[in-house]
């Protein structure tokens, strides 16, 4: 058995569009092993996003703890709220974005096999 809590988790990795993720669960280790999936919270600040990236093997899934945000998956739009999962499938493009000038949209991804960073593709 695994368990992490999210307060436990002093640097998270911090991306440099305002985002910051936390890993709870994964692959490595010290995340558990895990064999078919991951977990992490993320925290986008107002006014912050991802950045723009496709995965090549792992689906993933958003589900909206706090906050709204707005979805772009392979050039659609897509408003998502608290209580809101969404999938998105291996090779299409996405970006998160929070568009509150004062509230952090928070998030869980969840990625099946488990996130890691080889598998992400970015937009240059």
């Amino acid at each position: 058995m695994h368990r992490r809590h999210r307060n436990d988790i002093a640097k998270p990795l911090i991306k440099e569009r305002g985002e910051a993720v936390f890993e709870l669960v994964g692959a490595p280790e010290h995340l558990g092993g895990a064999a078919t999936h991951s977990t992490a919270e993320i925290v986008i600040r107002p006014g912050g996003s991802s950045a723009r990236h496709h995965h090549l093997r792992s689906e993933e899934t958003y589900y909206i703890l706090r906050g709204s945000g707005r979805l772009v998956v392979d050039g659609t739009e897509h408003v998502l709220n608290i209580g809101d999962a969404c999938l998105i499938r291996p090779g299409e493009w996405h970006q998160i974005f929070n568009d509150s000038p004062k509230d952090d949209l928070v998030l869980l991804a969840i990625s099946a096999p488990p996130w890691v960073a080889a598998d992400s593709v970015f937009q240059v």
